[in-house]
């Protein structure tokens, strides 16, 4: 008598917050698949629902509050993780029906309340061939997650409190990651944490064999074997910092840049300029001499790219500060920047400094640092008009009426979803996703950069 496989039971995700907790939500999904669970595209496929909330922010809290409330309306049978986790009673008092709550980076914790709510239906046997990992992200880049915690104690911020002090791993680990990530088509790593500089400070920087060589669990040994990598048409993948703080030791990761080596692009959370706003806001290394640093890099490689983020309206926060930021910013000339409006968040011990700034100030010094940014923005790019610089190719069009393809991608200074893009006109029809290519900038913008193939 011949057996009926039973179906696969099918889990929905919706990931919420920063790429760290996208890496999250793609190591649970792969966990389950491994179970024998298939992944749904809807509500309406799904026999549960995984919310993997962002909890750092209030306005990110709402939004998690209201993915949660969604997922109930559409689907009924919701299960929460992430940032959030650890207001599960706030979670269930809102929402009684969630089926389970837990916390970031729980991944077993999560996985055994999927069994509960939704136990596999394939037997071990269904599926015998290995698949591969689930990625949320393109195919031709991939976030690549080195460490969970952190351990500052900045005063705007309760990260320490949602994911705990500093725990990086094991270098090897990494390295196997990254280069599984290679081998199956990653061109882009994107190195991610709380905070990579300190990488390895937690295990004192122990070492590892990798590949029949002792490697050190530190940004700088990191960096320089990723750089290492190939893809399988012999080509070098990007390697792409986030998250560095501008300790010392960074300086030895700017000639890797110079050499080709790593992607010329330092993400770095400078958050204020002001030293006394700094010092209010508990910042590690405010007593850098980041401007002079800044000028040492760029002597050293001058195609690096800085991005970095400001708060602005921090409780203390004067006209004068402010206008110390500004100043500081004409001469650092940084690449890209994003701004915050200072943001109260449960727990934070900025929420109980004195002379917090009206929300009227906080939107006039937000509008200004923009203006600023965008000039600053717009200067630097024309001056790349003219130039052939390496892109990578995100997306490529369909022909338009004339039979011509435009293509979209980025160039060394452009990190996927949040700084610009490179437009390209009239390519071949062979181009695709992940292609690098020489392109020759025609034109610029604020934000993004127009050419040609070259």
């Amino acid at each position: 008598m011949a057996s009926t496989i039973p179906d696969q039971k099918k889990v929905g995700m919706v990931s919420l917050g920063c790429p760290k907790a996208l890496v999250d939500s793609e190591r649970i999904l792969t966990r389950l698949r491994a179970d024998g669970y298939a992944m749904s595209s809807d509500y309406a496929g799904a026999d549960v629902v995984l919310v993997n909330t962002c909890g750092f922010l209030d306005s990110a809290k709402e939004e998690s509050l209201a993915a949660i409330g969604e997922a109930i309306a559409e689907n009924g049978r919701v299960i929460v993780t992430g940032c959030m986790g650890n207001e599960a009673e706030l979670i269930r008092a809102k929402f009684p029906a969630v089926l389970a709550v837990t916390g970031a980076h729980q991944y077993e914790a999560v996985v055994e309340a999927v069994h509960q709510a939704a136990p596999p239906s394939q037997g071990p046997f269904i599926d015998l061939v290995p698949q591969p990992d689930i990625k949320l992200t393109p195919r031709h880049y991939s976030y690549l997650k080195i460490s969970e915690g952190c351990n500052h104690a900045c005063a705007f911020c309760i990260i320490p409190d949602l994911r705990g002090k500093l725990a990086s791993r094991r270098i090897d680990a990494v390295l196997r990651e990254a280069e599984k990530l290679v081998a199956a088509g990653t061109k882009e790593l994107l190195v991610i944490s709380q905070d990579t500089s300190a990488y390895g400070v937690d295990v004192r920087h122990e070492e590892r064999q990798w590949q029949g060589r002792s490697v050190r669990t530190h940004m700088t040994d990191l960096a320089r074997e990723l750089g290492g990598l190939r893809t399988p048409a012999g080509e070098r993948p990007w390697v792409r910092l986030h998250y560095v703080y501008p300790y010392p030791h960074v300086d030895a990761v700017i000639p890797l840049m110079a050499e080709g080596i790593v992607t010329p692009y330092l993400d770095i959370p400078f958050q204020h300029a002001s030293p006394r706003v700094l010092k209010a806001m508990k910042r590690p290394a405010n007593e850098a001499k980041v401007l002079e640093r800044l000028r040492d890099w760029r002597a050293i490689c001058p195609d690096i790219a800085i991005r970095s983020s400001f708060v602005v309206g921090f409780p203390g926060e004067t006209e004068e500060d402010f206008r110390y930021l500004l100043d500081w910013l004409d001469e650092a000339q940084l690449d890209r920047v994003g701004a915050f409006r200072f943001e109260p968040v449960e727990g934070a011990a900025a929420n109980n400094l004195p002379d917090h700034v009206p929300e009227a100030v906080k939107e006039e010094r937000y509008a200004r640092i923009m203006e600023k940014t965008e000039a600053i923005s717009a200067a630097r790019l024309a001056a790349k008009v003219g130039r052939t610089l390496p892109v990578i190719i995100d997306e490529v069009g369909e022909p338009d009426e004339d039979g011509d393809i435009g293509a979209t991608g980025r160039s060394q200074a452009d990190a996927p979803e949040i700084d610009g893009a490179v437009y390209l006109r009239n390519v071949p029809a062979s181009l695709a996703p992940g292609d690098f290519v020489l392109a020759t900038i025609e034109e610029a913008d604020a934000h993004d950069l127009y050419g040609a193939i070259r």
